[in-house]
């Protein structure tokens, strides 16, 4: 008797639900609905749902977690496809295709903003960005709007778009960024450049890094219409490193640019400092780094990187400081040392070798010479004779160019031994050469760790 009123009673709640659902006409919807479940339930998602099924997407979709999907149909999926089928696409490709479409957060449609997002697509195994605009709507990378937005589910929301959002490139992003429009103009409209930047920025191959001046960057920069093509053309090849390099990547060194030393196929250097944020040659700083394309990667800069001489490098380089406080000692003024050698390659006496001393190399002469117990206690003379013999006018002598025998300087002579790549002075002292081939756009820069002396 006791069961048979429970029944009864269970019976009649049910009855009561059914009766008040039937009045209000509210749709109840199962306890759990996923990502995967809403695709899975709506036939115009079928060519999405065979996609993440071949990928197996599906269970990471279906599983926990806070996901944004942006959601094409089936016709976008038919757009896109072109009359191919899935099958045609390659397994890798379309694994990071579908993870173009989805972010790691939850975002709704007012919480989007214009400007970029990761999503889970990788490149070097770095989240690429999508670009978002929100001035009309959402649109995705410049091609796909978002038609129906914030459909929520257990673990994520999506929002229906009607185009298949392709992996962006670094045109793509340069391109819709408009922070970045006169770069853009600039790249893909000056006429008479031999480098096609367009197709550069936009190879599936190009694995770059785009060290990228804002607009304010080239305001600042002036008037560049009096630049010749080839000029123009060098400024932003110096501006492009080969490899994909993230911030977390870069140290501080030094590194080659696609710029190159006057006619010749050697490439500029590149001094990246990363004490305090990431610098380049010690005049543009990244203001937002990271921007990953399929490509390669765009980091932001706040100034255009004008093409190095050798004393930028010198400038920019904490470990030739000592050498620079030489050259600029009041003293040595009338010397004139930072003008000459920022004179511009094919004008005399440009190029220059320079052999650099470190700030060891000062350290180690000091506590060499008798009565001198600082860099400001070497005499005039003797320090304008030395700084003399570690410049050579008129050469840019690479290693691979350097040759064993006399090399004459501003200062004299002194002994070269190609082979172990030492330098001898007038007193037998020997100085090797630790870092090669500093390529600046008048010349070449070679670290050593010894001061050469004039004749004591």
């Amino acid at each position: 008797m006791k069961n048979f009123f429970k029944k009864a009673f269970l019976v009649l709640f049910v009855i009561s639900i059914a009766s008040c659902s039937d009045d209000d006409d509210t749709t109840f919807i199962p306890d759990v609905m996923t990502i995967t479940d809403f695709v899975t339930d709506n036939a115009d998602y079928s060519s999405l749902l065979a996609a993440l099924e071949k990928t197996s997407l599906d269970v990471t979709l279906n599983g926990n977690g806070d996901f944004t999907v942006f959601a094409p149909n089936n016709a976008a999926f038919t757009e896109f496809l072109n009359g191919a089928s899935l099958d045609d696409v390659p397994l890798e490709t379309l694994e990071q295709l579908l993870r173009n479409h989805v972010l790691a957060t939850t975002e709704t449609s007012t919480d989007l903003t214009t400007g970029y997002v990761k999503n889970i697509a990788t490149n070097a195994g770095t989240a690429i960005n999508m670009y978002i605009n929100t001035s009309n709507g959402v649109v995705i990378n410049g091609v796909s709007t978002v038609t129906t937005p914030d459909i929520m589910t257990d673990n994520g929301v999506i929002h229906a778009v009607d185009k298949v959002i392709p992996l962006p490139t670094m045109l793509t992003f340069v391109g819709l960024d408009s922070n970045l429009s006169t770069l853009a103009t600039v790249a893909t409209t000056t006429s008479g450049f031999d480098t096609d930047f367009a197709a550069v920025l936009e190879g599936e191959d190009s694995n770059l890094t785009l060290l990228a001046p804002d607009n304010d960057a080239f305001d600042a920069l002036g008037d560049i219409s009096g630049l010749s093509a080839a000029a123009l053309e060098q400024i932003l090849l110096n501006h492009v490193i080969a490899g994909t390099n993230v911030s977390t990547s870069l140290t501080t060194s030094y590194d080659n640019t696609l710029a190159t030393y006057g006619d010749t196929v050697d490439n500029l250097s590149i001094y990246i400092n990363t004490d305090s944020g990431v610098s380049f040659n010690g005049i543009s700083t990244v203001s937002q780094a990271d921007i990953v394309a399929s490509n390669g990667v765009i980091h932001k800069v706040d100034a255009v990187v004008t093409l190095p001489t050798v004393v930028t490098f010198a400038a920019a380089d904490a470990t030739f400081s000592s050498l620079v406080s030489a050259l600029t000692r009041d003293d040595q003024l009338d010397e004139n040392y930072v003008a000459t050698l920022s004179t511009a390659n094919g004008t005399s006496p440009a190029p220059f070798t320079v052999f650099a001393p470190t700030n060891d190399a000062f350290t180690s002469l000091i506590a060499e010479l008798d009565g001198v117990d600082s860099l400001a206690d070497i005499p005039e003379a003797t320090l304008t004779a030395t700084l003399n013999l570690h410049v050579v006018a008129e050469a840019n002598v690479r290693e691979e160019n350097l040759m064993s025998g006399t090399v004459t300087t501003l200062g004299g002579d002194i002994t070269a031994d190609a082979m172990n790549l030492t330098l001898t002075d007038a007193n037998d002292r020997v100085s090797n050469i630790i870092v090669t081939n500093v390529q600046a756009a008048n010349g070449v820069v070679h670290a050593i760790d010894k001061v050469i002396l004039p004749a004591l």
